[in-house]
């Protein structure tokens, strides 16, 4: 008998030895790909493979195992109290314990954070299913998103956007020489079925992240492959339609996985048609917004007259394509040593510049053509991740990267034959090195420090050509005239260096210390050659700046359930050559070179608190903040050379620049609420106020967008969940608008002929229903209703209507 107990055990043990276990869906009982499992010291790690099963076979008998998956709870169970091979995980949907990655370039928990931020993860970006990145970023609570077409998207940071605004895409800053101050159409160069992720810090994080975030720092994150010890292959795809606009979006993605490399591999293409906006007119302006006539002409098309719009509530000239291509591989070098090669392409159509098609001058359509060209993004980066654990270094990044952007702008007016082209491209590199290290056992004192260097190699090159037409059809070009080039024909450079220390401190159980400290220099080099149509006091210029920003953060949390956050801050741009040397018409007003502009500084003060309940499943937020802008950027009348006019492409025009100003303030705050009401139920509302003025003209700041906010109840049971949602808009009063820099469209809201006035912005409100469905294992199919009533409106600054009642349905599938 006892030689048999023996054996029972030896055989049981290891059995269990041997194990092959498969993680499961509590909800839905499918299995779960992509499970992390570690030991409690992590020195060994398992990931659970396509069908949810994974090998313990490394493990010992009674180690205590962790089940760690972004999407669900983390489990821990003893590897001998498994039950029939199998382990359950809930879903993390109600959960608040997230981990953010941008705060610091590394992780840390929001209970150690003292700045705004917010995360939208990869079950959040699937669940609203965005068109473009830019719609996106719209979802997330405090981010106001401009369009000036269909095919672009300026998100507002705490009323500050496109060259304040910082945007950085897997460690890699997008933003560049060109670009500009008002609006921004490369957040959309991003696809959002790619992302596995995006995280935004609101409020100047100049310390980490270095000039141009001062309204803050949008980061996305795209997927990224995983090792296994088996060869895997895990396949994604989505197929999408959408009726407002016609969108037909698909996307595919392959990840290859093996012991000692990994791949991923993703496509994306998204065809988008004319864009419908909404026929319930609440605010009373019956015509506001409609397209009456439009402009068919095209590159090979000729027509001289504007044609009438069958249907007005139809916005022409609004369709464009995109495609989008990743690919990612994941090599560990040694134990402590792995290397990360990224590469990414992104490439547009031709996208109809809408708000300029539809601009008049003394009634009429002025443009018969003015489009982007391909907007075109490349960036090939390697990223080296060290795990020394040294004294000195406990933890680096360091991040070698290149991009190549080209960008045009075509144009050409009704009653011209006279067609010109501006095209730019700009080459850049960049170096990043972040590095860490805990200065104690317990980690509770960490300092972090890095270096940054950027290089900036911009070309702009002007061409015009006249058009041979015979009859509708453009044959060709019968000759060429001259074209002022956007930026220094002759070249022009763009370069930063940087250095920064960061220290964390927990300072006790109950409070938290951020600080840091950062140097950055700049330099701008340009050269114009051609002075056809005016002449600059310099035409070789080199400017070099530099600045000290300081950020100081305090977490308090003096019960469980409360947390104070408080942080001072400074924020720094340099002007970049679109600020300083860039020569633009719009709207009877050229913007010509500044080269005496200097860079702009804020200065930040904020406060923040959280009030958790129900074990901090829900929690209760409030942030409110002042920032000082000094020696800030606009745009008013300028005289060169003793003019104020001059001739534009055949007609007079208004010269304007970039100047610096003494002082202005923005004033504002954000309230959130989200978490679990009930085992089925969840939350999420917020609702952004922003206010800014300049101290010394006493005129309002541009892009402060008016009160915004979403009131959001999700359901989640077994294979169904569904969410609808209530978003909102103020009005803006023509009394908040700035008039002189002509950014937030003022004269394009609803015209008041008994006053002879502008009304402003009108509110609006919509409601919007999502549900998702787990067919299969493999497959989800999400239908959604969005703008249920059918609301016309715009949103603020935007020169196109938004969409009107939209049924979308998406297919999900994983393999």
């Amino acid at each position: 008998m006892q030689r048999f107990l023996s054996l029972f055990f030896i055989v049981s043990y290891f059995t269990s030895m041997a194990q092959t276990i498969t993680i499961l869906d509590k909800d839905t009982n499918f299995p779960i790909a992509n499970v992390a499992v570690f030991n409690e010291d992590k020195t060994k790690g398992k990931v659970s493979d396509k069908n949810g099963q994974v090998d313990l076979s490394a493990f010992n008998f009674n180690d205590i195992l962790s089940f760690s998956h972004v999407g669900f709870i983390e489990f821990e169970v003893l590897k001998r109290q498994i039950i029939d091979n199998k382990v359950f995980l809930r879903s993390s949907s109600h959960q608040l314990a997230e981990v953010f990655l941008s705060s610091s370039k590394s992780q840390e928990t929001r209970n150690r954070i003292a700045e705004q931020i917010d995360v939208f993860s990869i079950k959040d970006i699937q669940k609203v299913s965005p068109q473009t990145s830019a719609d996106m970023l719209a979802e997330m609570p405090g981010i106001k998103v401009q369009k000036s077409q269909f095919g672009g998207g300026s998100p507002v940071l705490r009323g500050m956007e496109s060259n304040r605004v910082l945007l950085v895409v897997d460690g890699v800053r997008m933003n560049n020489a060109i670009y500009r101050k008002g609006h921004l159409q490369n957040s959309i160069t991003v696809s959002p079925n790619m992302l596995d992720r995006t995280e935004v810090i609101f409020g100047p994080s100049s310390v980490i992240y270095g000039s141009d975030a001062l309204g803050g720092v949008i980061h996305y994150y795209t997927r990224k492959p995983t090792l296994s010890n088996k060869p895997s292959v895990n396949a994604s795809g989505l197929a999408r339609y959408s009726s407002v606009n016609n969108e037909i979006t698909a996307q595919a993605g392959v990840e290859l996985s093996f012991k000692k490399i990994a791949s991923y591999t993703s496509i994306s293409h998204s065809k988008f048609g004319d864009l419908m906006m909404g026929k319930s007119r609440n605010h009373g302006f019956d015509d506001w917004g409609k397209v009456f006539e439009y402009s068919n002409n095209s590159d090979t098309y000729y027509g001289e007259s504007p044609v009438v719009n069958s249907n007005p509530n139809l916005q022409k000239n609004t369709g464009f394509n995109q495609t989008d291509f990743l690919q990612k591989f994941f090599i560990p070098l040694t134990e402590t040593t792995k290397l990360n090669v990224n590469m990414q392409y992104s490439i547009s159509s031709d996208i109809p510049r809408f708000d300029r098609l539809t601009e008049r001058k003394d009634g009429e359509l002025r443009y018969a053509e003015w489009y982007y060209g391909p907007q075109k993004r490349f960036l090939l980066s390697t990223q080296l991740e060290l795990n020394p654990n040294k004294k000195w270094m406990n933890h680096g990044l360091i991040t070698l990267a290149y991009q190549d952007i080209s960008e045009s702008r075509i144009n050409r007016k009704f009653g011209s034959l006279n067609r010109s082209y501006k095209k730019e491209n700009v080459d850049i590199f960049s170096l990043n090195a972040d590095f860490s290290v805990p200065l104690t056992k317990s980690k509770d004192r960490i300092l972090s420090y890095g270096m940054e260097f950027t290089h900036n190699d911009v070309g702009s090159n002007p061409e015009g050509k006249t058009l041979a037409v015979n009859g509708n059809t453009i044959t060709g070009y019968s000759g060429t005239f001259a074209v002022q080039s956007r930026y220094a024909d002759g070249g022009s450079t763009y370069s930063t260096a940087a250095t920064y220390v960061n220290y964390r401190q927990d300072i006790s159980k109950t409070s938290t210390l951020n600080s840091g400290i950062r140097f950055t220099y700049t330099n701008l080099a340009a050269t114009w050659l051609d002075d056809t149509f005016f002449t600059l006091p310099d035409s070789d210029i080199n400017i070099d700046n530099s600045a000290v920003t300081a950020t100081l953060g305090y977490v308090f949390k003096p019960f469980t359930n409360w947390q104070f956050n408080g942080v001072l801050s400074s924020g720094f741009r340099s002007p970049n050559l679109d600020d300083t040397g860039k020569v633009r018409e719009k709207s009877g007003d050229v913007t010509v070179p500044n080269i005496n502009l200097k860079p702009e500084y804020a200065y930040n003060a904020e406060l923040g608190i959280l009030k958790y309940f129900n074990e901090k499943k829900f929690y209760v937020g409030a942030t409110m903040y002042y920032t000082l802008l000094d020696n800030y950027i606009t745009r008013v009348a300028f005289e060169l050379n003793g003019n104020t006019t001059m001739i534009y492409e055949g007609e007079e025009a208004n010269i304007v620049a970039n100047v610096n100003k003494d002082q202005a303030y923005i004033y504002g705050g954000t309230f959130d609420i989200k978490g679990t009401i009930s085992e089925y139920f969840s939350t999420r509302a917020s609702v952004t106020y922003t206010k800014g003025k300049a101290y010394d003209t006493k005129e309002p700041l541009s892009s402060i967008p008016p009160l915004f906010g979403k009131i959001e109840l999700s359901h989640e049971k077994g294979r169904f969940t569904s969410s609808i949602d209530f978003k909102f808009n103020g009005r803006k009063r023509p009394e908040d608008y700035n008039i002189s820099e002509d950014i937030d469209r003022y004269e394009e809201t609803p015209y008041i002929p008994e006053s002879d006035s502008y009304y402003g912005t009108p509110a609006w409100s919509t409601l919007n229903i999502n549900t998702k469905y787990r067919l299969t294992k493999n497959f989800d199919l999400m239908v959604a209703v969005d703008n249920i009533f059918d609301i016309h409106y715009k949103e603020f600054a935007s020169g196109i209507s938004a969409p009107g009642r939209n049924f979308s349905f998406t297919l999900l599938g994983n393999f």
